[in-house]
């Protein structure tokens, strides 16, 4: 029987899904790197989120393996290049969770425009204070989307009903302008956006895309949105940017540190950009969670297990 191994956990129908294919489905919760190294070579095909990388050493042991099937958009654990050297099909389940992006960053826009997390806080504590909370309308403001594939036209088609001006630029594709949005060149979206969404995956072309001179680029002062990878945005400058003005307002899902265990650091130990971050009232954080919904997990399952009927031709 081809087996599949599941790296992390996933929902339980993408088991049930790939067992209904064939498949002999094995989880191994304790187990890390080298001990994956170790079996893997028995594996037809691998489950991942990003437990461990799939770097090239471990893929030079995996001699029977023909699929990864990772449980979301980013690839970044994955040496790709190794394993389509190496024969081995990369899925991924983008389309899974694209509509709890989109709302997700529409969600933290309202929730930083209207003052909500401050408002909620104030009044929780007997203040009531109406005038210090007026709030900010996304009608009649240009939003500029930089990367426009599943999320980023997920948060294009959310932003359809608030009367905003929708903007995007793809430095791979081109010919997009539909009802949801118009492409322009970079240059353009430097000179009209007022609010800015990041829908790029991690690369060495996006790692702390958006530093000092990024920032420095836009024509007007902007709010930024990262539901994509938290190091494409070096905070030390979106700190200094958020100081100056320059960023009115953030709204981040994602964090360059999220390597770090938040709860086991001091608080004297923690980097002192992110001290200064939580300390804004302009600023929205949430824990990596844009595409975390209960009806995403059963999307990205879903997603995989049709991917890998594909791959093996069965109807």
């Amino acid at each position: 029987m081809k087996k599949v191994l599941f790296i992390d956990t996933a929902h339980p129908s993408l088991q049930q899904g790939l067992e209904k294919l064939g498949f002999r489905c094995d989880y191994f919760p304790d187990f890390q790197y080298d001990d994956f190294r170790r079996i893997i070579g028995q594996y037809e095909g691998a489950i991942i989120r990003s437990k461990i990388k799939l770097d090239r050493k471990i893929l030079a042991e995996a001699c029977n393996l023909k699929f990864i099937g990772r449980v979301g958009a980013g690839m970044e654990n994955i040496d790709v290049v190794a394993a389509e050297e190496l024969g081995i099909r990369c899925l991924n389940a983008p389309e899974g969770n694209c509509s709890a992006v989109g709302e997700h960053a529409l969600g933290m826009l309202l929730m930083l425009f209207n003052n909500l997390k401050k408002g909620d806080a104030e009044v929780r504590h007997g203040l009531w204070l109406r005038e210090e909370n007026r709030g900010i309308e996304i009608e009649g403001k240009t939003v500029g989307i930089i990367g426009y594939g599943n999320t980023g036209s997920a948060f294009a088609k959310r932003l359809s009903g608030f009367d905003a001006r929708v903007l995007a630029y793809d430095k791979y594709k081109t010919g997009f302008s539909d009802r949801y949005v118009t492409e322009v060149s970079l240059e353009e979206l430097f000179t009209e956006t007022d609010i800015l969404s990041l829908h790029v995956p991690l690369t060495n072309e996006t790692l702390y895309m958006v530093n000092s001179d990024f920032l420095g680029s836009f024509q007007k002062n902007i709010w930024l949105i990262n539901t994509s990878r938290g190091k494409v945005v070096k905070t030390k400058h979106l700190v200094a940017a958020l100081k100056s003005g320059k960023v009115r307002g953030a709204c981040l899902d994602v964090l360059e540190y999220e390597g770090l265990s938040f709860e086991n650091l001091e608080a004297d130990k923690l980097p002192k950009a992110f001290t200064e971050l939580i300390k804004m009232q302009n600023v929205i954080l949430s824990p990596h969670v844009a595409g975390w919904t209960h009806e995403s997990n059963l999307k990205l399952a879903a997603t995989i297990v049709e991917k890998v009927k594909i791959l093996y031709n069965i109807r």
